[in-house]
């Protein structure tokens, strides 16, 4: 179910704040992305900076020292971050479903302990669910969590981690229950489903941005190729997926503000975001042409990274699924 917990956040808070996160976005996102993605570094210094703007604590409450953000400007949020780099949202979205767990099913002492070092950025965490053999179906997941005298033993094999070798937080039984482990975890996928809408719907605004200021700068027969009808298609396709993939992960977060269940929802804008930030960026490498591929320019990046929104969250094929159950089910004769 969805936190009320940011619903103090007024349209001049949500202002500031998204003009404060352009501001970064501009001046410390955009100037580093291609040289990091390129080269495959983990920027350090960009995560010093996600500490000072209170990232790391988007969404938890404000009682635990975070913005308690609700999910419609979380999600806001995020499509800034991904229309210039998909990446470091992917830093901050694993840590809060992590938090998320820990405020909704923690012991009062692990919210007190846990929540405060979490929202300020020093401790830095994620879910490992990911295995070999069990990606969608996370009912196959072996890795057990054995108790011995020390605490608890891992055993197994996870894969795909975000924030697994810069995460810093140590292993502890959630709640204080055994064997509540993975309905703890599956409880936060409907926000984290938001955020990956929101990162595909970024991609794609991100996409349209450059292939409209690239069909406005290259010339072919004598004009810009802005001018040809063929391109103004794709261009108008592209623009009409962005907005309505923003407005079904607005539809989606409003509704997990409100405390409704919103898997269907949630479902929705996770296909159709993502979809559409693989669409955009495909039409806009076409109008690319052959620089496309080469990494001058940026939209190859944005090509690799929306096909990551498809299966990351659970693939879109699951995701169809869950819409389907879900109407059936809302919609009984």
């Amino acid at each position: 179910m969805g936190s009320t917990a940011g619903k103090n956040w007024t349209e001049e808070d949500e202002k500031l704040l998204l003009e404060t996160i352009d501001k970064w976005v501009e001046n410390e996102v955009k100037p580093i992305a291609r040289e990091y993605d390129q080269e495959d570094k983990y920027p350090h210094e960009l995560v010093e900076s996600m500490k000072d703007l209170g990232l790391f604590g988007a969404t938890i409450s404000p009682e635990y020292g975070g913005m308690g953000l609700p999910a419609s400007v979380y999600a806001k949020v995020i499509i800034k971050v991904a229309s210039v780099w998909m990446a470091p949202s992917g830093i901050f979205n694993s840590h809060l479903i992590m938090a998320s767990a820990i405020e909704r099913c923690g012991t009062d002492e692990q919210k007190t302990n846990w929540l405060p070092k979490m929202a300020s950025g020093e401790f830095r965490g994620g879910i490992a669910l990911t295995e070999p053999n069990a990606g969608t179906d996370l009912q196959a997941i072996l890795t057990r969590a054995d108790r011995n005298e020390q605490g608890y033993l891992l055993n197994g094999t996870k894969m795909w981690i975000t924030n697994s070798m810069y995460g810093n937080c140590s292993d502890a039984l959630l709640g204080g229950e055994e064997g509540r482990g993975l309905q703890q975890v599956l409880g936060g996928l409907e926000l984290g489903r938001i955020n990956v809408a929101a990162r595909g719907a970024g991609i794609a605004e991100g996409a349209l941005k450059m292939a409209v200021d690239y069909a406005q700068e290259r010339e072919t027969f004598g004009q810009p190729i802005s001018q040809h009808q063929a391109v103004q298609l794709k261009l108008a396709n592209m623009a009409t997926r962005v907005e309505a993939s923003k407005l079904l992960v607005g539809s989606a977060a409003n509704k997990f503000d409100s405390g409704e269940r919103c898997d269907m929802e949630a479902g929705m804008a996770k296909y159709f975001a993502s979809e559409a930030g693989v669409f955009c960026s495909q039409e806009a490498m076409r109008i690319f042409g052959g620089y496309s591929y080469s990494t001058e320019y940026e939209i190859e990046r944005f090509y690799r990274d929306a096909m990551l929104m498809c299966i990351g969250e659970g693939t879109n094929e699951l995701q169809q699924l869950i819409i389907a159950k879900q109407l059936l089910e809302r919609n009984k004769g």
